[in-house]
């Protein structure tokens, strides 16, 4: 009888033990996170965001002056709702996400340890003392230390170090606050996979030291998409799944040039498969093309084409006859094509989403997020693919 007592007391304590370990994010568990860009408030408000669906949330953005964090006048109203969405949903982490792109300010910051612990302190005083409450941890996304960002953004060669510098910084004051709070602060990035940024050809390795933020972070956003943009040099897809060898682009960066790439590049560069969590984008993206050969894929172009999200996307794109819809075999990836305008646009659906959050799933991924949530419709089609491979299991 007595050792079934103490088996039962042992089962019960290591029950307690994973449940502690799980509130305090040191067990790994699937991510579904969302960004939520605080100016799309005034026609998406806090109170819509489908927290039930979400694990994480991120306000993007937060910026640099001065090397001090700053948000917008209008943030503190937004701060205030989001602790209220946090009080109804207590499962929901929320994340303040400093930087974006063109947010400049990252290389002063970041320079000296008199700079990082500065900055860093104006920080957790902003969003975690003045709006105590509001979040549980930092997401930084700074686009881009060393290069590859808009080229009127100061970058420094000693930005890769001072990169992993500011995240250990962020770690510590961090875990220094949680200490006195008893809560356990996640500290994220968003880092690219995209392998041709503002100056040509780009290589993440070059700007992070991937395998040392690994340990740092308690996860990476990566950004598996903008793999085609105003900086291709011929139409191509926003986030093919993976290489096609069709496609024009220098076989050197074609092969990291996509999810799967993506994925494979960071493993290689020492950063392990729970701590990614892979992107997928709720916008499209869109080329004015020179030939309407291949429908317009992997066509020269002479300007972008402004798409707009999924949203626009399904209310004017798709329901106009004039646009022809295809499907690629090896992007697993939908696109469309105007022949009159010679317009190229690539997009995801519901179906490309749930295969992107499906190859997450099985490569033993963190989760799955998106950028951004109000590009949705108003029946969260994109997101509900999304949260779908997590909920369903293999």
């Amino acid at each position: 009888m007595l050792r079934r007592i103490l088996l039962t007391l042992a089962i019960l304590v290591a029950s307690m033990v994973v449940t502690v370990a799980q509130a305090a994010g040191t067990v790994p568990a699937n991510v579904i996170g969302a960004y939520y860009p605080g100016g799309s408030a005034g026609r998406y408000p806090v109170s819509r965001i489908p927290a039930d669906r979400l694990t994480h949330l991120f306000y993007a953005f937060a910026r640099i002056e001065d090397g001090r964090c700053v948000a917008g006048a209008e943030a503190g109203g937004h701060f205030a709702a989001l602790a209220e969405l946090k009080r109804s949903h207590p499962r929901l982490r929320t994340l303040i996400s400093i930087g974006g792109w063109e947010a400049g300010g990252f290389s002063d910051a970041a320079l000296s340890a008199r700079s990082r612990k500065r900055f860093v302190a104006s920080c957790i005083a902003l969003f975690f003392d003045a709006h105590r409450g509001s979040f549980d941890g930092v997401d930084i996304d700074w686009e881009f230390p060393v290069y590859g960002g808009p080229p009127h953004i100061t970058a420094r060669p000693q930005d890769r170090r001072n990169m992993t510098l500011l995240a250990r910084e962020f770690r510590r004051q961090l875990d220094a606050l949680g200490r006195q709070r008893g809560q356990a602060f996640l500290l994220t990035a968003a880092l690219p996979a995209g392998r041709l940024q503002s100056a040509g050809p780009y290589d993440p390795a070059r700007s992070f030291e991937l395998g040392k933020l690994a340990g740092v972070l308690d996860f990476i956003n990566l950004m598996t998409y903008d793999m085609g943009t105003g900086f291709s040099a011929v139409s191509t897809f926003n986030a093919p799944l993976r290489e096609d060898p069709a496609d024009p682009l220098d076989p050197a960066l074609r092969r990291w040039n996509n999810v799967e790439g993506g994925i494979d590049y960071y493993r290689q560069h020492g950063v392990p498969a729970h701590k990614l969590v892979l992107g997928v984008p709720f916008y499209g993206r869109g080329f004015r093309v020179s030939s309407a050969t291949n429908e317009g894929l992997y066509q020269p172009y002479n300007a972008p084409f402004e798409a707009g999200d999924w949203r626009t996307i399904q209310h004017k794109l798709l329901a106009d006859l004039q646009w022809q819809q295809h499907w690629h075999l090896i992007a697993q990836a939908p696109w469309l094509f105007h022949p009159g305008e010679r317009i190229f646009v690539s997009f995801e659906n519901p179906e490309s989403v749930a295969i992107r959050a499906r190859v997450a799933r099985d490569r033993g991924l963190r989760g799955v997020f998106m950028w951004e949530l109000t590009g949705d419709d108003d029946q969260h089609s994109l997101l509900q693919a999304m949260v779908q491979p997590f909920a369903s299991g293999p």
